[in-house]
């Protein structure tokens, strides 16, 4: 009787008062103890409000609704695909909403309807998914800030392939914890390229130097990567780095010359086909011509021998708690080590060339880094 007499008086009233009709009959739908008669009733009334013509009286029953498993599903499913004022709440909320559900709302909505199911509190891996594959800049930035998405690598590495140009995505994801090391590189290199693009640098540095800025940036960030990722990781980045064309001697010299031992292991054993174990035997307590063996058998220079041994056996006296040094002191002793420094025990050859200006400018780059460092504590205390 109560839900005969709100139909009748539904087509006369104002909107407000449709609207806080609308919220209390949704209430009382899921709160109040009615008979089966009055719940298919309040069930019939509520599906024609779907029907009224303001949304601000469908977004009033869609809040009481939204919070409940109980609420029907016909109202739920309508409700979510209105329009996104309306269907904010239940596209956020909802737990009637399958899985299927939100796919489905994802593959043929507009941004600001995928912005609000990737701001849902549980985003199971489908669905986050089907946002990474289809979903605009905005929903997949909004999904790589949700803590409670299940983010599966590859749903990373697909976004940081449709997406990764955007400035604002790339930030995202490489704030994201999961992100693979290859696709972490791979942004971290888009960046170079946009940088080097830039008119304003090719004005003020001319195309060469720019390139070779940005080339000596991307090498630097590539190497403080290593110290980002998990050496669960490090294979992978290092095949990446392979079939980039990025993994040169020179590369593998810096790895070494900054201490990233773990990870110069996981070049050798993709160079050399050896097993983990024999490799970390040789780096930890190696003798001088096994090692040569091993990087002869990576295709690395004689003249990268003896600076790269020389380099392990300080990183390994450090390692042992024999030595308190860094790249700065190390470098210079692998300067030393092939005649490009003052004093050097060997006289510099000419294949060494290009060695020798490697380690100069890691060795010269870490002086500044580390007087920077020194200034600022003093400024500091």
């Amino acid at each position: 009787m109560i839900i005969e007499r709100f139909l009748k008086w539904i087509d006369t009233a104002k909107v407000p008062e449709r609207a806080a009709a609308a919220n209390a009959l949704a209430r009382a739908y899921l709160h109040s103890e009615l008979t089966f008669e009055d719940r298919c009733a309040a069930e019939s009334a509520l599906t024609l409000l779907l029907d009224d013509p303001s949304p601000k009286v469908r977004a009033a029953m869609a809040e009481p609704l939204s919070l409940s498993l109980h609420a029907p599903a016909q109202i739920i499913s309508a409700l979510a695909a209105d329009m996104p004022e309306v269907a904010a709440m239940v596209l956020v909320r909802s737990p009637v909403l399958t899985d299927g559900d939100l796919i489905d709302r994802v593959a043929g909505a507009d941004a600001k309807v995928q912005q609000l199911v990737a701001m849902r509190a549980r985003i199971s891996i489908a669905v986050c998914a089907a946002l990474a594959e289809v979903g605009e800049a905005e929903a997949c930035i909004e999904l790589l800030s949700n803590g409670g998405a299940e983010i599966a690598q590859i749903s990373l590495r697909r976004i940081a392939e449709r997406l990764g140009a955007e400035p604002s995505v790339r930030r995202a994801l490489l704030s994201h914890p999961m992100l693979p090391a290859e696709s972490r590189h791979h942004l971290l290199v888009k960046v170079g390229e946009d940088f080097r693009q830039s008119p304003l640098l090719k004005r003020l540095m001319g195309s060469a130097r720019a390139d070779r800025v940005v080339r000596d940036a991307c090498i630097k960030s590539s190497i403080s990567l290593i110290d980002a990722i998990r050496p669960q990781e490090f294979s992978a980045l290092v095949e990446h780095l392979r079939l980039r064309g990025d993994m040169t001697e020179g590369f593998i010299v810096r790895t070494v010359a900054h201490g990233k031992i773990d990870f110069f292991g996981a070049i050798l054993e993709a160079l050399s086909g050896q097993g983990e174990k024999r490799i970390r035997a040789l780096l930890s307590a190696g003798r001088d011509n096994a090692l040569r063996a091993l990087f002869r058998a990576c295709g690395l220079s004689e003249g990268a021998h003896a600076v790269i041994i020389r380099a392990l056996k300080i990183w390994r006296e450090v390692a042992n708690g024999k030595r308190v040094t860094g790249v700065q002191e190390v470098t210079w002793m692998m300067l030393r080590e092939i005649g490009g420094a003052p004093g050097s025990p060997v006289p510099p050859k000419a294949e060494n060339d290009d060695l020798v200006a490697l380690l100069k400018s890691v060795h010269l780059d870490q002086l500044r880094r580390n007087a920077r460092g020194h200034a600022l504590a003093i400024a500091a205390a």
